[in-house]
């Protein structure tokens, strides 16, 4: 793909995982190295092999802790860069189209910047339906409350270090990519919202979508950091 941003810095990459050996390392050859100053895997414990496939395929592994936000917050605590991109490490985000995401936070023109899976092109049954209702019925919510309609929670998303400090992040599992939409709107970010491919994921199953319990656990914790965050007084 030819480069858009024609002096883009290197960027951090953060992917939290727990157990992803099957596709982490397809993951990891995907991702532009001269766009990726480093790839961080914040791994919560995996029990497959993650960590190895991970380190021989070039990431520097770290200790993420359990939950997906402190994986992530973890990642970004460790990050060299100023601008951080955050991706699943299951195979569905396209790693590949990295500078579509980081580009306009190192040219400087938005402060957030998001995949939206809903408004790109989906392989067939890469989502379901309520995975679809519930970044909409999100993206309502927000809008209502701030301003800035979203139509999707996507994990693959841009921000630089210095704007993510600002936010003060503070849900630690599922609930982190709805608070970090939320805080950007109410705090009146530039951001956008880039319709990108998504694909089926490439191994193993889903913690959020693969179970009833999975899809109820974290339905449960969007919800409430929802309302914690479009309550907290300011």
């Amino acid at each position: 793909m030819p480069k858009l941003w024609a002096a883009m810095e290197p960027v951090s990459v953060v992917i939290p995982t727990f157990n992803e050996a099957a596709a982490i390392a397809a993951v990891l050859r995907e991702i532009p190295r001269d766009l990726a100053a480093e790839v961080i895997v914040a791994d919560g414990g995996s029990t497959d092999g993650t960590l190895e496939v991970a380190r021989a395929a070039g990431a520097r592994v770290i200790d993420g802790g359990r939950g997906y936000g402190r994986a992530c917050m973890a990642g970004a605590d460790a990050a060299i860069s100023d601008v951080i991109v955050f991706m699943d490490g299951d195979g569905a985000d396209r790693g590949d189209l990295l500078e579509l995401i980081a580009g306009p936070v190192v040219a400087g023109t938005h402060d957030f910047v998001l995949a939206s899976r809903t408004r790109g092109r989906r392989d067939p049954g890469a989502m379901l339906w309520h995975q679809v209702l519930a970044g909409r019925l999100a993206g309502f919510g927000i809008g209502v409350l701030y301003g800035v309609r979203y139509s999707d929670m996507c994990a693959f998303r841009a921000i630089r270090r210095d704007v993510l400090c600002r936010l003060d992040m503070r849900e630690m599992t599922y609930g982190w990519n709805i608070e970090m939409q939320m805080k950007a709107a109410r705090a009146k970010l530039r951001v956008q919202e880039i319709p990108l491919p998504y694909r089926c994921r490439a191994g193993g199953e889903s913690k959020v979508a693969g179970s009833l319990s999975g899809t109820l656990r974290a339905s449960g914790k969007i919800v409430s950091t929802f309302l914690r965050v479009g309550f907290q007084k300011i």
